[in-house]
């Protein structure tokens, strides 16, 4: 997913992986160049659906503008939620 609007510098990749691990979510955040905030997850898709629920909104600070959802066919399993920092994850 690719989230855009005030995403960065808001917590939002922290508060993410918290709310991942909270729905028991795995995949990865990270900033974009652009802006926005993208994130590759995986897991149930009830949980799946309260991760993208949460999303919507943000952590306090946040103002999300849009949510761009795209279902990929096929993606190796992640394990766990990490935050994605140039190139590294946390």
């Amino acid at each position: 997913m690719v989230i855009s609007g005030r995403v960065q510098g808001v917590s939002f990749r922290v508060s993410m992986k918290d709310a991942a691990l909270r729905f028991g979510v795995d995949g990865w955040v990270r900033n974009r160049d652009d802006g926005a905030v993208e994130a590759l997850v995986q897991g149930e898709d009830a949980d799946v659906g309260r991760l993208l629920a949460w999303a919507r909104m943000g952590p306090p600070g946040a103002e999300v503008i849009s949510l761009d959802r795209q279902k990929l066919e096929s993606c190796p399993p992640q394990r766990g939620f990490h935050v994605i920092v140039q190139g590294s994850a946390r």
